[in-house]
């Protein structure tokens, strides 16, 4: 992929599947959104493709229902964030400890 933004028709034939489906697909998972340009056309990025080529495998590839595969991806999405929000608190913690440490190193040097 080389371009920055994709049309509807583009992204349907990069995966064969029909433009109704894609905005279909817009309604039933919410974090499919692809932004439009000043014209009012559908435009989409790499982040949407990733979007679309997880969900046509999760439809037609795993047999999941739409239902079924918005929960998956929206379990996995949780536990990306889950994991972030976690890394976040352990870089503050190590943050307090290196703190700690360079004040008692201070306190020692003196």
């Amino acid at each position: 992929m080389n371009k920055m933004f994709y049309s509807i028709s583009e992204i349907g034939k990069m995966f064969g599947i029909n433009p109704h489906v894609l905005r279909y697909w817009e309604k039933e998972f919410p974090f499919l959104s692809p932004k439009k340009n000043r014209v009012g056309k559908r435009i989409y990025t790499e982040k949407e493709i990733e979007i679309i080529k997880l969900i046509k495998h999760l439809l037609y590839d795993e047999g999941y229902t739409i239902d079924g595969a918005r929960k998956k991806i929206l379990r996995k999405r949780g536990s990306i964030q889950l994991r972030l929000d976690e890394e976040g608190v352990a870089r503050f913690e190590l943050k307090k400890v290196k703190d700690e440490l360079r004040s008692i190193l201070k306190k020692l040097e003196s």
